[in-house]
């Protein structure tokens, strides 16, 4: 098997356990968060496939926004869940610290290798991250600022409907 096929299936077995781990578990935090997971696997497999646009835009819109949206809207909706006494996992959670340093240089090197590299394209692709840009900010302009006002006004909406009526 080549590296690339070894990334490949590592990236596969992530997104499937990700998103189990997003069906299956019952706290809806830890689901949001294998769902923030899940989103991240998906952009890599993006990167895996040369679409670096569709990987930064899963990255930024869905793992960055949406997610945290969800998180937000989690947290406000159902209150009253603090974990109270001493921390059963705070063996776990120190041990975390160093595995995730761990894996953040393991993900330097193997982005640094030639293992998502590939040749680059001669001329500008057609589909490529200039002619969407030029698109969206030319011919698509009013559609895409109509999108973000309305995200703005359903954003306002869920906060005034989550808010408590004090008497």
């Amino acid at each position: 098997m080549t590296p690339g096929q070894v990334a490949f299936w590592i990236l596969a077995l992530m997104a499937v356990g990700t998103a189990m781990g997003v069906v299956l578990r019952r706290n809806p935090i830890h689901s949001a968060l294998f769902l923030v997971a899940h989103l991240a696997t998906l952009a890599a497999l993006f990167l895996k496939m040369r679409a670096e646009f569709l990987a930064a835009a899963q990255v930024i819109v869905y793992a960055g926004a949406i997610a945290v949206l969800f998180v937000f809207a989690i947290m406000v909706l159902i209150p009253g869940k603090e974990e109270t006494g001493p921390d059963a996992l705070r063996s776990q959670r120190l041990l975390a610290v160093p595995v995730a340093g761990l894996l953040l240089v393991l993900l330097a090197v193997v982005l640094r290798s030639t293992l998502f590299k590939g040749e680059a394209p001669a001329t500008a692709v057609p589909g490529g991250v200039a002619a969407i840009g030029r698109a969206l900010f030319t011919d698509y302009l009013f559609p895409f600022e109509v999108t973000s006002v309305l995200l703005l006004v359903a954003l306002v909406g869920v906060m005034a409907l989550a808010k408590r009526r004090t008497a």
